[in-house]
């Protein structure tokens, strides 16, 4: 493989070639969002910290492990960049049926870590794995590989769209054990979006978007647990102290932000009022510390990840690399989705689910899978540059 450098004002550029440049703003935006998401989950995880045996009461202890989780994520970046896009199209089939097997081995008593009544953690000794989180990843490169694979027969039920469907109820079902309905609905959305983009049928779109819906009000209406969480969502005030604590707290964050916020340090909910605020509900804390000027930045940033991806998309497409196109579109629909689930739920907009902000909150295992996902989606758009300039890719 040809050796990369940086070339003057932050070009990329292989030895012996022209300069090309990256998507710096793209880049930029992700940037600033783990900036902000290392300083906000110290802020919103020092009291917990003081409380818990576990961090020896040791104030900087989440800002310690998300720093690590950060550099590790960072250097894992940098590496899957300097991947070719055609070994991820090659190994997309391998690498789902990896974190299929993952999801296996998550649920087997005593390899699989279980919190809160969820097993959804392989425990590595010095850190732990969540393989839900790799899934989102390996779907969205799996479903481009797949619909580039059966584009001549995506639009026949049989032979296109029911193999999909049923390797998706495989790890539907898998999900629904650990149990993470949230990751479920992610990587459902994700898989069937880049499914779409990639030429199923809009019939079939709409019957699949209607089995979906079904489908999970049949879960919901099945689970009490969930059924209270939907009524909780609906009214968290007739229960503020039981099924609608969460988003009761929340929301009062919110308001207690107003336009610039309380200030940076200065949140009252994040003092054991607030469950899980470094990570679910990171959010509510921006929104009481820095107010909705803090909040309407986040959302632009995410809104210029999820445009570059299209965008970047497209400019595959064009060249006829569909499936660093699908891949691409794939990872924005996954980014955007997950962060318009993670906002809704803390504005009191959608039901409470554990889903973190992508790229901000608390987790390493998401932290990683997002820089990753970014840096394939960064090496898709040099690629781009590299054709444009009549350089191998």
């Amino acid at each position: 493989m040809a050796s990369l450098v940086f070339g003057q004002g932050g070009n990329l550029r292989t030895a012996g070639a022209p300069a090309v440049e990256y998507d710096r703003s793209l880049a930029w935006a992700a940037l600033l969002l783990m900036a902000l998401g290392l300083v906000m989950v110290y802020s919103a995880s020092i009291a917990t910290a003081e409380a818990s045996r576990y961090s020896g009461q040791n104030p900087a202890y989440f800002l310690l492990r998300h720093g690590v989780f950060l550099a590790i994520a960072l250097s894992a970046a940098t590496a899957v960049f300097l991947v070719p896009m055609r070994y991820w199209q090659k190994a997309a089939p391998w690498f789902f049926a990896g974190c299929l097997a993952l999801l296996i081995l998550v649920l087997i008593p005593g390899v699989g870590r279980e919190v809160n009544g969820a097993r959804r953690w392989l425990n590595l000794g010095v850190a732990s794995v969540q393989p839900s989180e790799l899934m989102k990843l390996a779907v969205v490169l799996y479903a481009a590989d797949y619909t580039v694979r059966k584009h001549a027969v995506l639009k026949k039920f049989r032979r296109g769209l029911l193999p999909m469907l049923g390797v998706m109820l495989a790890v539907a079902w898998l999900l629904l054990r650990e149990p993470d309905f949230g990751a479920l609905v992610v990587v459902a959305m994700t898989a069937f979006g880049v499914l779409f983009l990639g030429g199923m049928s809009g019939r079939h779109f709409g019957a699949l978007l209607a089995m979906l819906a079904v489908g999970f009000a049949a879960l919901v209406l099945s689970s009490p647990y969930r059924m209270q969480r939907i009524l909780g969502f609906m009214d968290p005030w007739s229960d503020a102290f039981g099924r609608g604590y969460q988003l009761s707290h929340a929301l009062i964050a919110f308001g207690r932000g107003e336009w610039l916020g309380v200030g940076l340090g200065a949140s009252v909910e994040k003092l054991h009022y607030l469950p899980e605020a470094h990570t679910d509900f990171l959010l509510a804390v921006i929104a009481e510390e820095l107010g909705l000027a803090g909040v309407v930045v986040v959302i632009a940033l995410f809104t210029w990840i999820v445009l570059r991806a299209f965008v970047i998309g497209r400019q595959a497409a064009m060249r006829e690399r569909h499936f660093h196109a699908l891949a691409a579109q794939g990872i924005g629909i996954w980014i955007g989705f997950q962060a318009l689930i993670n906002m809704g739920v803390n504005m009191g907009l959608l039901p409470t689910k554990g889903l973190t902000l992508p790229l901000m909150s608390f987790g390493g295992s998401g932290l990683v899978v997002n820089c990753v996902a970014l840096a394939i989606l960064i090496r898709i758009d040099w690629e781009n540059r590299q054709l444009a300039r009549g350089l191998n890719a």
